[in-house]
C-alpha cells in the first residue's frame, strides 16, 4: 500500500481540528446594529478611512443614487503615482466605502471632462485591456503581505487576483463578486459588491483591513491612488492604507462547484499511417469555506486542457522543457506552495521544490515498454487542498493527491498508483517585514516489477527559508536550506545518478557513482542580499549551491544539480517624466557558476535598457557576453567529458507599439554568435494585434528562427576501442504562427479561437567525436 495514501481523506478532519482551535465566534449583538453608526463615521485621511455601515444594501448598477452613497464620506486624497510619484492628479477621483455583515461595498467616481474619450474595450475576464480601469485592493488579514485585488475597466470587464509575498499576483484566483460601470456626463463610475466570503480574515468582532484604490487614466498613461503608492518604496501590500469599521462580520460557510467537460482528438503518424484517439473527459473542482480564514478545495480528474493547451516546443537540449500549470485546482493558491530553486536576480526559470504538473502527468513508462500511441494523462482519483491563515501571522497550506495506476491492454504498468503530498507553512514577524517558513514534499508509489527498475519508490524533500527586511524595509537578506532523499531499486538509482540532472558517470569528474546504491541524498543552499527599494538605485547579489546528489524531480522541477552560482544585479531607474520618455531603466548583471569539483561552467556579463516614450512606444534592448575566460560545458556530452567553450555574443531588441491604438505592432529580435563563429542563430518574432468594435480582438504572432549549432549532440556509441561521444553540425529552420481570435459578447461571455502551426527542419552534417585530454575535451 502507499504509505501516505490516507492523507487526502484526513484533510477534512485536519480542517475541523484547525477550526476548533480558533477563537470563539464573536458574541451575538442584542441591539441589531453595527458598533459604528453612519452619522459618526470619521472623515477619511491621506492614509486611512472607515467603512460606513449599510442598513440597506445598495443596488449594484453603477449609479450613486443609493442612500448609503449620500451618507458615506468621500475619499478625495488621490495622488498620481505613475509615471510621476506624488503629483496632483490630472482629473479628480472620489471613492466611498460601506459594508454590512456579508459584503464590502465600494463606489468610485472617476471624473473626466471628456467622457467620449474614455477608452473602453470588452475582453475576456482577467485580460489587461487598453482601457481606463479602477482597482480595489484589500488586505483582509492586515498582515501587510497578502491580499486580493478586484479590478474593472470602463466596459465592465472584471480582473481579480490573489496577492502574496507583498506584491506577487496570482490571476488564476477567480472570486464571485459583482461590479457595474457607467459612463455619464461627469466621467465614469464603478460600483463594487465584494462578498466577504471570498476573502479570508481573522475571527474577531472588530477588524482593520488594509486597502488601496487605484485608477488608470489610460489615454494619458497615468495612475492615481489612495493612499499614495510609491514606486521608490519596497513592496506593495505593505503600502496599503487602513480601513476601520469592519465590525460584526459574518464567518460564512460557502460551497462552490465548478464542473468541466473537455473533448480531445489526438493524431500521430506511426508506420506511415495516422493513429488517432478521440475521447471526452469530465471532472470538476469543489471549494468549501470552512471558516473566514480556512478553505478546503477538492478536485476530481482535472485536465491539462481544461483551460488552454500547451504550446508546441521542439527541444534538442539536455534539459526538460518547463510548462506552466493551467488546471484551476492547482493554479489557485500556488503562491503559498511556491519554493524556488536556482532563482537568482539574473535568471529565474521555474525550478522549484513543487511542480504541480508532475501530478497527473503522461504515463512515464509507456515508451519504455514500446507504446508510441498518444496516451492520456494519468487519472487523478482525487486531490484536496487546505489553505488557511491564523492569528499572529501563521499561514498553512496542505495538498494531497492520489493518481490511478495506468496500464497497457496487456496489464503492463505504465505508471503505478502514486500519492503526492505537500505541506507548506510560513510565519510572519515585525508586521510582515520578517518571515520564516518550511516545506515538506512526499511522493510514495505502489511499486511492482514493471515500475521498480525505472521509478523511485519514494521521494522526500524538506526545506527551510527566511526573509528579513531592515533599514526602513529598503534592504533585504533571505535564504533557504534544502534536503532531498530518494529511494528505490539499484537499477533506478543508477539511472538517477547517470541522467542529465546528475551525470555521476562523467569520466573526468570525481563524483561517487555507486551502482548498488538504493538511496540518494543531497542538499542545496541559497543566500541573497540586496537593496530592494529606492528612488534610482537598487541591487541584489545571491549565492546558490546544489550538491551533486540533490534530486527533486519526483514532485519538483530541477534542470541540473552539482552547481554553485554567484549572481549580482544592479539597476538604475528614472521614473520621472522627462522631455521624451516617461520611464527609463538600465541594469547590469554579472554571474558565474562552477561544479562541486570547481570546474568553471560560466562567467558572463549582461546589460539591458528599457525606455517607455511619451507616445507609449517601448524600446527594450540589451546583450550578453558569455563564457568569458576558461569555461566548460559538462552536460554537452550527455555523460561524457566536459568540453571547453568559446565565448559568445548575444544581443537582443524588442519594440512594442502604442496599445491605445486599434492596430498595435510588436517586433522581437535575438542574435547569437559563438564557437568562434561556427555557431550562430537569429530569431525574429513580429506580432500584430488588432482591436475593433470594442468587442473583437486578435493577435497574429510569427516566430522564425535560423539556428546553426556546430556542436549539437548526436549520439554515444561503443565498440572495442571504448565509448565515442559524437556531435554534428546542425542547420535548423523553425517557423511557427500563433493566432488568437477573441470575441466578447458581454463582460461574462466570450469566445476564443487559438491555433499554432509549427514547422521545424534540421540537417545534420560533419559528425565528429570528442578528443579528450587533461584540460577537457575538444571537438
Amino acid at each position: 500500500m502507499i504509505a501516505s495514501a490516507s492523507v487526502a481523506p484526513a484533510l477534512f478532519a485536519l480542517a475541523l481540528n484547525f477550526q476548533a482551535i480558533q477563537q470563539a465566534p464573536p458574541p451575538a449583538r442584542t441591539d441589531g446594529g453595527s458598533t459604528q453608526s453612519a452619522s459618526h463615521v470619521p472623515a477619511p485621511t491621506d492614509s486611512g478611512a472607515t467603512a460606513t455601515p449599510a442598513d440597506k444594501a445598495p443596488v449594484i448598477d453603477g449609479k450613486d443614487d443609493d442612500q448609503i452613497w449620500h451618507t458615506a464620506p468621500a475619499i478625495t486624497g488621490f495622488k498620481e503615482w505613475r509615471p510621476t510619484e506624488g503629483k496632483a492628479p490630472r482629473f479628480k477621483t472620489e471613492a466611498r466605502i460601506a459594508h454590512d455583515a456579508s459584503n464590502l461595498y465600494v463606489f468610485v467616481r472617476a471624473f473626466d471632462p471628456h467622457p467620449d474619450s474614455i477608452i473602453k474595450l470588452l475582453e475576456r475576464r482577467d485580460s489587461f485591456t487598453a482601457s481606463d480601469m479602477i482597482w480595489v485592493f484589500v488586505d483582509s488579514y492586515h498582515d501587510r503581505r497578502t491580499g486580493y485585488e478586484f479590478g474593472v475597466n470602463s466596459a465592465g470587464v472584471k480582473m481579480d487576483a490573489a496577492i502574496y509575498d507583498d506584491g506577487n499576483e496570482d490571476f488564476a484566483w477567480d472570486a464571485v463578486w459583482d461590479v457595474a460601470t457607467r459612463i455619464d456626463s461627469l466621467g465614469w463610475t464603478a460600483e463594487f459588491r465584494i462578498p466577504l466570503s471570498q476573502m479570508r480574515y481573522s475571527r474577531a468582532r472588530q477588524h482593520t483591513f488594509g486597502m488601496t484604490i487605484d485608477r488608470f487614466l489610460y489615454r494619458y498613461q497615468e495612475r492615481f491612488s489612495w493612499p499614495l503608492l510609491r514606486q521608490s518604496k519596497p513592496g506593495f501590500v505593505s503600502q496599503f492604507g487602513t480601513l476601520d469599521g469592519m465590525d460584526d462580520l459574518e464567518s460564512p460557510r460557502r460551497l462552490e462547484a465548478m464542473p468541466y467537460v473537455v473533448t480531445k482528438n489526438a493524431s500521430k503518424i506511426i508506420n506511415n499511417t495516422f493513429s488517432q484517439r478521440s475521447n471526452m473527459t469530465a471532472g470538476g473542482d469543489v471549494k468549501y469555506r470552512i471558516a473566514s480564514n480556512l478553505t478546503l478545495d477538492a478536485t476530481i480528474n482535472p485536465d491539462f486542457g481544461q483551460v488552454e493547451s500547451d504550446p508546441a516546443v521542439l527541444n534538442l537540449s539536455a534539459y526538460e522543457s518547463f510548462f506552466d500549470e493551467r488546471r484551476p485546482f492547482f493554479v489557485a493558491g500556488r503562491g503559498l506552495f511556491r519554493f524556488d530553486v536556482n532563482c537568482n536576480p539574473v535568471n529565474c526559470g521555474g525550478e522549484g521544490l513543487y511542480y504541480s504538473r508532475r501530478i497527473g502527468r503522461t504515463p512515464a513508462l509507456a515508451r519504455v515498454y514500446g507504446d508510441t500511441v498518444p496516451l492520456e494523462p494519468v487519472r487523478i482519483l482525487g486531490a484536496g487542498k487546505l489553505l488557511g491563515r491564523f492569528p499572529r501571522g501563521l499561514t498553512v497550506g496542505v495538498l494531497d493527491a492520489t493518481t490511478q495506476r495506468a496500464a497497457s491492454p496487456g496489464d503492463t504498468t505504465y505508471e503505478p498508483s502514486t500519492n503526492y503530498a505537500v505541506v507548506r507553512t510560513t510565519q510572519d514577524f515585525r508586521k510582515g517585514s520578517s518571515t520564516v517558513g518550511a516545506i515538506l514534499t512526499a511522493v510514495n508509489r505502489n511499486m511492482d516489477s514493471w515500475s521498480s527498475p525505472y521509478l523511485h519508490s519514494s521521494a522526500y524533500v524538506g526545506a527551510l527559508d527566511f526573509r528579513h527586511r531592515f533599514l526602513n524595509n529598503n534592504y533585504e537578506i533571505s535564504g533557504s536550506f534544502d534536503q532531498s532523499r530518494v529511494q528505490g531499486s539499484s537499477a533506478v538509482l543508477r539511472s538517477t545518478q547517470t541522467n542529465g540532472v546528475h551525470n555521476f558517470q562523467r569520466p573526468d569528474a570525481s563524483l561517487p557513482l555507486d551502482p548498488n546504491r538504493t538511496v540518494l541524498g543531497g542538499n542545496a543552499e541559497e543566500f541573497q542580499f540586496g537593496k530592494i527599494a529606492g528612488q534610482h538605485l537598487m541591487f541584489q547579489s545571491a549565492y546558490q549551491r546544489r550538491s551533486p546528489g540533490f534530486e527533486t524531480n519526483d514532485l519538483g522541477f530541477l534542470r541540473r544539480a552539482d552547481q554553485a552560482t554567484w549572481a549580482t544585479w544592479v539597476g538604475f531607474f528614472d521614473r520621472t517624466t522627462r522631455y521624451f520618455y516617461t520611464r527609463f531603466q538600465l541594469n547590469n548583471n554579472w554571474w558565474q557558476s562552477w561544479t562541486a569539483d570547481g570546474l568553471p561552467l560560466e562567467a558572463a556579463y549582461n546589460t539591458n535598457t528599457h525606455i517607455t516614450f511619451k507616445n507609449n512606444v517601448g524600446l527594450h534592448m540589451g546583450g550578453t557576453l558569455g563564457q568569458l575566460g576558461t569555461t566548460y560545458d559538462d552536460r554537452l556530452a550527455r555523460g561524457g567529458p566536459a568540453v571547453r567553450q568559446d565565448s559568445y555574443l548575444a544581443p537582443w531588441l524588442f519594440i512594442n507599439g502604442d496599445d491605445r491604438k486599434s492596430l498595435v505592432p510588436y517586433m522581437g529580435f535575438n542574435y547569437f554568435r559563438g564557437s568562434g563563429g561556427r555557431s550562430s542563430s537569429i530569431n525574429l518574432s513580429p506580432e500584430l494585434d488588432f482591436k475593433a468594435f470594442g468587442q473583437f480582438s486578435s493577435a497574429l504572432i510569427l516566430n522564425w528562427s535560423h539556428n546553426i549549432t556546430d556542436n549539437q549532440w548526436f549520439g554515444r556509441f561503443n565498440d572495442a576501442l571504448g565509448t565515442h561521444y559524437t556531435f554534428a553540425h546542425l542547420d535548423q529552420h523553425t517557423t511557427s504562427l500563433t493566432t488568437r481570435f477573441n470575441y466578447t459578447f458581454t463582460p461574462n461571455v466570450s469566445l476564443q479561437v487559438y491555433e499554432q502551426p509549427f514547422i521545424s527542419k534540421g540537417t545534420f552534417s560533419n559528425v565528429r567525436q570528442i578528443v579528450g585530454d587533461a584540460e577537457g575535451g575538444e571537438l
